[in-house]
């Protein structure tokens, strides 16, 4: 198989659970328009630039002890992640608001909805839900095809386990970024739980006497929590 061919699969198993995403949208008829929709998804795949300048900042990890490890994991690498992901969330927050001060109704949501009102808009919050856990698949689209590059196995495992981790904890850090102004204190837990969830997963990936099911139930835990919440506040605006 030569390089184009490897890099066509890469991106084809990278892309697998926002194929996924795409779909569960279409069958709960979530009010999202395709313009959001890879907006959010491509600057989930620049995140990874903005995380990779801050986690440059730190020093090399000069020890293997158990504190250091676990600074690495949380701070250097779940912290900076989700702290690249609030960045790019953060513009497409003051894009949104600049947009509904000048935007027609029904601008915001597809086509396919039918007759829409003035206020037929998704909430705030929602909709900072929504386009976090787009971001956290297109932060996982580059991650993954990149660790894939050097291993066609770990580009499978990533897609089912990674990917879905990155969308969960982008769903709250989305939340951070859109609730900030009405409830900043909760805001605030949410981002910090993104960064929890994430660093739990890191050191349990890299933990070799951690079973496997244990990282794999935790992203189960933590999509579902963030699938319901959207399910949930889509519901509540029909």
């Amino acid at each position: 198989m030569n390089g184009l061919w490897i890099l066509i699969v890469l991106i084809l198993i990278s892309a697998l659970p926002v194929i996924a995403m795409f779909i569960w949208f279409r069958i709960v008829k979530f009010p999202l328009s395709l313009p959001w929709f890879f907006a959010a998804l491509l600057g989930g795949a620049l995140a990874p630039l903005i995380a990779g300048f801050f986690q440059g900042l730190f020093p090399p990890l000069s020890s293997l002890e158990l504190r250091a490890l676990l600074f690495r994991l949380i701070v250097q690498i779940a912290l900076t992640e989700e702290a690249g992901r609030l960045f790019i969330l953060l513009m497409l927050y003051l894009l949104l608001t600049r947009l509904r001060k000048t935007a027609l109704p029904g601008y915001l949501v597809p086509k396919w909805r039918k007759a829409p009102a003035a206020d037929d808009f998704l909430s705030t919050e929602t909709l900072g839900s929504a386009l976090g856990m787009l971001a956290g698949l297109g932060f996982a689209i580059i991650e993954t095809a990149t660790y894939g590059a050097a291993n066609l196995g770990n580009a499978l495992l990533r897609a089912f386990t990674a990917a879905p981790l990155h969308g969960a904890c982008g769903s709250r850090v989305g939340l951070t970024v859109f609730s900030f102004r009405e409830s900043p204190v909760h805001a605030v837990f949410r981002f910090l739980a993104a960064v929890i969830i994430h660093g739990m997963y890191n050191f349990m990936v890299i933990n070799p006497g951690m079973p496997i099911v244990f990282p794999i139930l935790l992203v189960i835990a933590a999509s579902l929590s963030a699938l319901q919440t959207l399910r949930r506040e889509n519901r509540l605006q029909k």
